[in-house]
């Protein structure tokens, strides 16, 4: 029997669904698991147009912290113009290295109650709560479609994990057999899981240090990845998330390959789910590009610290009002780089900033990633056995050393 005047019924329903949805999400405390930072990617690391016409994306992300219900962030921040995406899944994966997923994991996620999105140009979007248990270090499958590609891609080229595309609506197959491989991650940003009110998340501002370049591909062993097993095995500091805001070749004053640090603080910091810890360890970068073509005069090196020093204190001012702890990481020695061929006047300006971040009142606390990783007996140089090759970069082994080397007294209390 059809009810007369049934559009004021149907409007009742569609307020009660979000007065539901609403209480929903004022019940649970939100806190981020996983993130990765979003840029425009470069060319060589963007997807062919084509290969995002009626496609599906399976990616592979590592969580921090455990619970029982999730929700995805999606991107489009760098894309000019609304992006759709007719399905979001999410399921546990077989393994790290496979595009198979447990089959009756999979569930499908909502936005606004509806199984379909279109992003706002220049925007992120949250996913409804999902009934979705899940694990501390677990690995999560978040499978997307997409019917027509973007202009602009939005995505993190360094995902140092393999995701798997195949053209046709296959968000909720088992299997996606004979797919493309690729090493990045597009179109996400997040995931955020119900946890208990002490819970809180620790974003690990930086460069490809902290991206993880020289890490293992699936392996997560960044050592973002190793702090958050280590902070699983304290007993005061389980309910502490880790989130991985670095971006490769990132700088904290001029963009690069991503946007520079202070310009993306509000995206990458401020608006992380229960956020209450920030590491900051970006400035080799911005040291490393001054002469990397050539030596200049030492008027401009002093010029660059007094501004690294002036982001650092912008970066620790803005945190600050929001009630984040910040957390300065030493620089890294980088002598015998062949990338930025650094010579003393470089080292000189990485001493200058690692005294300041050293020096009390400046920072709330210090962790001296410089001290753990250096040659004793060539202090401007990686130890051998911490060094990736490139004299840069650490070794998975220099990785595990700086997550051990974090005191995890800085994290148990909130």
């Amino acid at each position: 029997m059809a009810f007369p005047n049934s559009q004021p019924f149907r409007t009742a329903a569609l307020l009660l669904f979000f007065l539901a949805a609403s209480i929903t999400q004022a019940q649970s405390h939100w806190v981020g698991s996983w993130a990765a930072s979003q840029q425009l990617p470069e060319p060589n690391n963007s997807l062919p147009p084509d290969d995002l016409r009626d496609a599906t994306l399976r990616q592979l992300v590592h969580l921090s912290l455990g619970g029982k219900e999730l929700r995805v962030h999606l991107s489009n921040r760098f894309g000019p113009a609304p992006l759709h995406f007719t399905s979001v899944h999410v399921a546990r994966p077989v393994s790290s290295v496979s595009a198979m997923i447990v089959a009756q994991s999979d569930k499908t996620l909502t936005f606004s109650g509806r199984p379909e999105v279109i992003v706002p140009a220049g925007a992120d979007y949250i996913s409804d709560p999902v009934a979705f248990p899940v694990a501390a270090l677990s690995d999560l499958a978040i499978t997307i479609h997409v019917d027509t590609p973007p202009s602009a891609q939005t995505g993190h080229p360094g995902s140092r994990a393999t995701s798997y595309l195949v053209h046709g609506e296959a968000t909720s197959a088992a299997d996606l057999p004979n797919a493309k491989k690729v090493e990045h991650w597009y179109f996400i940003a997040g995931v955020d899981v119900a946890a208990p009110a002490q819970a809180a998340s620790v974003v690990a501002l930086g460069d490809s240090i902290t991206d993880g370049h020289g890490a293992t591909t699936d392996g997560n062993n960044r050592w973002p990845d190793v702090l958050a097993k280590r902070l699983q095995s304290g007993r005061t500091t389980q309910t502490i998330g880790v989130l991985n805001e670095g971006i490769g070749g990132n700088r904290l004053l001029l963009d690069g390959l991503g946007p520079n640090a202070l310009a993306r603080f509000d995206h990458d910091v401020l608006a992380q789910a229960g956020v209450h810890v920030l590491i900051v360890l970006e400035g080799v970068n911005d040291i490393g590009t001054l002469a990397r073509t050539g030596e200049v005069p030492r008027a401009e090196h002093d010029a660059l610290v007094h501004r690294i020093l002036a982001a650092y204190e912008q970066i620790i001012a803005r945190a600050h009002v929001h009630g984040i702890k910040v957390i300065g990481a030493t620089i890294l020695p980088f002598v015998g780089s062949q990338f930025y061929h650094p010579g003393p006047s470089s080292e000189h300006d990485r001493q200058t900033v690692n005294l300041w971040i050293r020096t009390p009142k400046h920072f709330d606390a210090v962790i001296d990633f410089d001290k753990i990783t250096r040659d004793p007996e060539h202090p401007d140089q990686l130890r051998v056995a911490f060094d990736s090759g490139d004299h840069l970069h650490p070794s998975p082994a220099g990785y595990a050393a700086m997550a051990a080397g974090v005191p995890l007294s800085l994290f148990a209390s909130k």
